[in-house]
């Protein structure tokens, strides 16, 4: 078990090693879930993809590649749903 300690702000840290454990790396987020008892239970919380991110898909990443066009995303997408490669 570990223990951790409050601070005078009302923080607690979590451990490197807990969040090794969480497999959580600095800049990522942790869910609190309430219980009726008075226990919590904290996980990884699970990163959804935001808006802009589906955009970015649409530039291209390397200066030497050309953005996909509409014709080759919507190519893309039908393989995945028919689950080719």
């Amino acid at each position: 078990m570990t223990t951790l300690t409050v601070t005078a702000k009302g923080q607690v840290t979590l451990k490197k090693d807990l969040l090794q454990y969480l497999g959580v790396e600095p800049g990522q987020k942790v869910e609190i879930n309430k219980l009726s008892d008075g226990q919590i239970i904290v996980k990884a919380a699970v990163e959804g993809g935001s808006i802009n991110e589906a955009f970015g898909i649409l530039q291209a990443h390397n200066p030497q590649k050309r953005a996909l066009s509409v014709d080759e995303i919507n190519n893309i997408i039908a393989r995945g749903w028919a689950k080719q490669k």
